[in-house]
């Protein structure tokens, strides 16, 4: 039987899987998150769902959670949409279980890999990718490696301080909700058939991330930013003042050899978590 790698891409609300086998991916299967329940209810659910994967020959387990993780030793640091999954030392607990290699890192990290390793960001060295749903989230990678940074905090910007909050406030669905009332693809709907206040709600977008990514261009300059999330989805309608706003970048021969561009794969998280697994099978992944 073909080795397969079992990737998992934990959410506050599902919990997606996949594996790939000969570099594709495969069998993608989702169940509810129950995000409420206790710390104990958390692990056997997310056990009995690897279980299910059982009957492939698993050469390890990657694991995308979306909070801080200290990727080393595989601990759960915090979840803040998932409360009782706090200080979790899920490497162990799976280990134990499954007798099988797990890795951890934070999701937006391991979109990042995906997209670097499977996707439109393979020709690039220095690269950040930047996630736009609900929230958003950032991962970087460094001469061809992905760099989290203690305990998989490197890309928070979400947390940076923006305007009179932070740029997820500005940045991510929850700007189109706040203002606008209504979620992003309700006002996708709107825009495209003309509607000037949703068209307005994508201006602004445009020049909030765009400001988010001259931000990440003053910090490293990266040969390429690629977009990931169910926003990317809406690029047309934010594309102009987003390039705009960049255009105001004061170092232009930057911005010459700088590309925006958008995920390709709907699964890049899944694709993440394997990648977890085979970079560190390679020793690529840089954790400082």
């Amino acid at each position: 039987m073909e080795k397969a790698i079992l990737g998992l891409d934990i959410g506050g609300t599902g919990i997606k899987g996949g594996v790939l086998i000969n570099g594709h991916l495969e069998d993608i299967r989702s169940i509810a998150t129950p995000a409420r329940e206790s710390k104990e209810f958390i692990l056997e659910t997310i056990s009995d769902f690897i279980e299910s994967y059982m009957g492939y020959d698993l050469a390890g387990i990657g694991i995308g959670i979306p909070g801080l993780v200290d990727a080393r030793e595989g601990i759960v640091l915090g979840l803040s949409n998932i409360p009782a999954f706090q200080h979790v030392e899920l490497k162990k607990f799976l280990t134990e279980r499954f007798a099988k290699p797990v890795f951890i890192n934070n999701d937006a990290n391991c979109f990042a890999s995906g997209v670097h390793k499977f996707g439109v960001g393979r020709k690039f060295n220095h690269m950040v990718g930047i996630t736009l749903g609900t929230g958003i989230g950032g991962g970087i990678v460094i001469n061809g490696h992905l760099y989290s940074g203690v305990n998989s905090a490197a890309g928070e910007w979400c947390s940076a301080s923006y305007l009179d909050h932070d740029y997820e406030h500005y940045c991510s669905g929850k700007f189109f909700e706040k203002y606008y009332h209504k979620k992003p693809k309700a006002l996708a709907k709107l825009a495209l058939a003309g509607d000037i206040q949703a068209l307005k709600a994508f201006e602004e977008f445009g020049h909030h991330l765009g400001e988010l990514i001259k931000h990440i261009l003053y910090s490293l300059a990266p040969e390429a930013v690629i977009l990931g999330g169910s926003i990317r989805k809406t690029y047309p309608l934010f594309k102009e003042s987003l390039l705009r706003t960049i255009s105001t970048f004061k170092y232009p021969t930057v911005i010459e050899r700088f590309e925006i561009l958008l995920s390709e794969m709907d699964e890049t998280a899944i694709h993440g978590a394997v990648a977890l697994v085979e970079l560190e099978n390679e020793n690529e992944v840089v954790n400082n």
